[in-house]
């Protein structure tokens, strides 16, 4: 053997016994791709316990182990690290699956590079292949990828060195109409997700240093033009030894509709409310604090809005009876509404009148309040009792007439109003004067059924027919009815003459 062999066997088994106990895998070749040896982190990466187990040579090597790039392309024989690296070509951080045929459903992720030794005279005399296993940090990726893509939340991420996207999920293509496309590759100046933020000067501050960017709003421009009101954040993250930025995003749109379509409906409810005729305010439900009155109010009572706003019901005092006040708010807490009660309001002044109140509950910029709307029933009032009193001393002369003529004299007064139906109590059949006397102490169906045992769909029906008679539409009208009536306000009593 001569004294080169003997020098270059022995150059060998030293570079063998200082890698044998590396933790990274080293694989030494002949120039001809033949697999000379590889220590025991090259063999556990690849399952294998001895070097012939890898094969003799490239091809070998490819029949018992097939390599994919990690976008899922096979790696063809020419393009193994071997292959490569006999080519002359030097390379590091190639990242390759690996998969044994004898078990396919065990994989391992290498990380390789390639190095060639020389001989004195410059020739390729060793090729090196040297792997670290990233199995695990391939799994995370993964896991990530997963993650990321899976996250309804939309987000993009840059990388900081040169500001350019390299990833998007779907979150974030849905959200603005992008295409994938449209965005990998991009710029952060082509594709602003920082525009109009609050804090755009911080923002890209904490970018350049690569540290978090708070929540702030920002306009993210669409690609068919207009833009989207968002939230964004900036998180720093590390991908692929890369140092990035993870950029996450809440969709404000909805909300921005929603407001805007709020504030108009509010806007129309106010122009409305001014302009409305029937004296109305509104108060707080939760501490009946006075929100706003209208003119019509104001004309009725005599009292201005300085006097009132701010002020709560109870310490104006305007409902004369604190009985008959606390009976309505109560009601109004129990149902949420109020149909035609009876009340009495004390104008500025102290003059008092009689009013007819129905009330709501609406919802005003957030907060529960209640909606009255009232009705000036003093003259009303007025003529139905000096009806009543002429009625009563006619009769008093007149034992003899009917309880039928005595309610249609009750209804005297329909006569001179050219509103009101020409129809009398006595055209209800008995069954409908229950029903409209037991509206009129405002009771609901259910109450009515409950109290008639009738079923509810029948107690329907009579109402129907009632408001049908009466020609009105709703049990406040129908209660107004019988009011201008003088009915169940209390019974008409004959004095006979002894």
């Amino acid at each position: 053997m001569s004294q080169s062999v003997l020098t270059t066997e022995t150059n060998r088994r030293q570079l063998q016994q200082i890698i044998s106990g590396l933790s990274d895998g080293v694989i030494l070749a002949e120039v001809d791709q033949t697999i000379l040896w590889a220590n025991e982190a090259a063999l556990a990466m690849h399952g294998v316990e001895a070097v012939m187990a890898l094969g003799a040579n490239t091809r070998e090597y490819a029949e018992r182990f097939a390599l994919r790039y990690r976008n899922n392309h096979p790696v063809q024989l020419d393009s193994y690290p071997l292959a490569r690296a006999a080519a002359g070509e030097e390379f590091s951080d190639v990242v390759v699956e690996v998969t044994p045929a004898s078990d396919q459903d065990r994989t391992w992720v290498h990380r390789l590079r390639s190095l060639v030794i020389t001989d004195s005279r410059g020739e390729p005399e060793l090729l090196v292949l040297i792997l670290s296993d990233a199995t695990e940090w391939a799994s995370a990726e993964q896991r990530f990828e997963k993650t990321f893509n899976a996250n309804p939340a939309p987000a993009v991420i840059c990388r900081l060195s040169d500001l350019r996207y390299i990833k998007v999920n779907q979150g974030f293509l849905e959200m603005t109409g992008y295409n994938r496309d449209q965005v990998i590759g991009k710029s952060v100046y082509e594709l602003d997700v920082l525009e109009q933020a609050e804090r755009k000067d911080l923002a890209i501050q904490r970018l350049g240093e690569g540290a978090t960017i708070p929540q702030m709003q920002a306009e993210l421009k669409l690609p068919e033009g207009g833009s989207k009101l968002v939230i964004v954040a900036g998180q720093p993250l590390d991908m692929n030894a890369e140092d990035c930025m993870l950029f996450s995003f809440m969709d404000l749109e909805p909300r921005r509709k929603a407001e805007i379509a709020l504030r108009q409906s509010e806007e129309r409810f106010a122009k409305s409310f001014r302009l409305t005729p029937v004296p109305t305010l509104v108060c707080s439900a939760a501490n009946r604090q006075v929100v706003d009155i209208n003119d019509a109010f104001m004309s009725l009572t005599g009292y201005t809005s300085e006097e009132l706003i701010g002020k709560s019901i109870e310490d104006i005092d305007f409902i004369d009876n604190a009985q008959a006040r606390a009976q309505m708010f109560a009601s109004l807490e129990k149902a949420g509404n109020l149909d035609g009660q009876d009340l009495k309001v004390r104008k500025r002044g102290n003059e008092v009148i009689d009013c007819v109140v129905s009330a709501d509950t609406v919802t005003l910029e957030g907060v529960p309040c209640y909606l009255m709307v009232m009705m000036n029933i003093t003259e009303r009032k007025r003529s139905e009792l000096e009806l009543v009193s002429a009625i009563e001393e006619v009769m008093q002369d007149a034992s003899w007439f009917s309880q039928t003529l005595i309610e249609k004299l009750a209804n005297a007064k329909s006569v001179n109003s050219a509103n009101l139906p020409n129809v009398s109590f006595t055209d209800l059949t008995a069954r409908e004067r229950d029903v409209l006397g037991l509206i009129c102490e405002g009771l609901a169906d259910k109450e009515i059924a409950s109290r008639l045992k009738l079923a509810p769909n029948t107690v329907r029906n009579h109402v129907a027919t009632v408001y049908s008679k009466l020609g009105v539409h709703s049990r406040s009208a129908a209660i107004v009815w019988a009011r201008e009536r003088g009915l169940f306000a209390g019974e008409l009593r004959v004095k006979n003459k002894p």
